[in-house]
């Protein structure tokens, strides 16, 4: 390598894509960020002077962390209460917090996506995740997380097989915002003004609500299933709002798909995302856990 290498350059160079492939492995802001710190300082710790590809190398040092922290999580989320959610990643180019930039975009990003790759081992989801979403080499992957290459080929067969079964809808691929914006309106007009029918018109008959206060906040700790349930859930959550202060709804895109922050006296409360598929939303996510929120900017 170049004595003119600088670590710092290099690292800087190709966080996104850190920050990305350990959020992808993670579902989680901040641990992503915990994984980059650490895996910043084994990096500056490190001799760089046979490394040939810091791209790969620094690839192969955050998958092995987050791999670690993901095993670690596993265990949390058995224990946390009600539904687990990804925390909401803003698209990029929304000026998210300083440090948090990512290259992640369409399906993958998508809390839909993130929520399967939940039921895959921690060796499957890197495997997945570093070839099928950044289109690592298998003879990278294999030096990444510590397996010969036809076994890493292997893996990932098993993973897409598992994935492929999980995401297949009658409703079709997830919307992309710009495709899904039209329903995500009328979603939320209808729930805004408290019409129930108008409402349900735009619900999937299988919609589900999910929640996640994680035990801090109130919330629906069991999904809630079906147009009706879930149309009154969202109407009556939208009049509990009003009543508990100045409520200010801000419209953005989380996790690839439209969202609503929701603020009540100034104080981020929710972020709530709406999943389209074929012109009807399929699932609601609502995250309240303020553990999740605190990486958003509230503007």
């Amino acid at each position: 390598m170049s004595s003119s290498f600088d670590p710092d350059a290099e690292f800087t160079t190709h966080r996104p894509l850190l920050f990305s492939i350990a959020y992808e492995i993670l579902g989680s802001v901040g641990d992503a960020e915990d994984v980059l710190q650490d895996s910043y300082l084994r990096w500056r710790t490190a001799d760089l002077t046979g490394i040939g590809n810091p791209r790969a190398y620094l690839a192969q040092v955050v998958t092995r962390q987050a791999m670690t922290t993901l095993r670690s999580a596993a265990r949390r989320r058995e224990s946390y209460v009600g539904p687990w959610l990804p925390e909401p990643l803003a698209a990029d180019g929304q000026d998210p917090p300083e440090g948090v930039r990512h290259v992640l975009s369409g399906e993958a990003v998508t809390t839909a996506m993130l929520l399967i790759l939940e039921t895959l081992t921690p060796l499957q989801r890197a495997v997945f995740v570093l070839r099928e979403v950044f289109e690592f080499g298998y003879a990278e992957i294999a030096s990444a997380v510590g397996r010969s290459e036809p076994a890493v080929r292997q893996v990932n067969q098993r993973a897409r097989e598992h994935v492929r079964a999980r995401r297949e809808s009658v409703y079709g691929a997830v919307a992309v915002p710009a495709d899904a914006a039209a329903v995500a309106e009328r979603f939320s007009i209808a729930a805004a003004t408290g019409n129930v029918q108008s409402l349900m018109d735009v619900l999937a008959p299988d919609v589900v609500f999910l929640a996640d206060g994680g035990g801090v906040v109130n919330a629906a700790r069991c999904p809630v299933r079906g147009p009706d349930k879930v149309a009154r859930l969202l109407i009556g959550l939208m009049t509990k709002g009003r009543r508990m202060g100045e409520l200010d709804i801000r419209f953005a895109v989380y996790n690839g798909m439209p969202a609503v922050a929701a603020s009540i006296d100034g104080v981020l409360d929710q972020v709530t995302s709406v999943e389209v598929r074929g012109g009807l939303v399929t699932a609601v996510y609502c995250v309240r856990n303020p553990e999740k929120l605190g990486m958003i900017v509230n503007s």
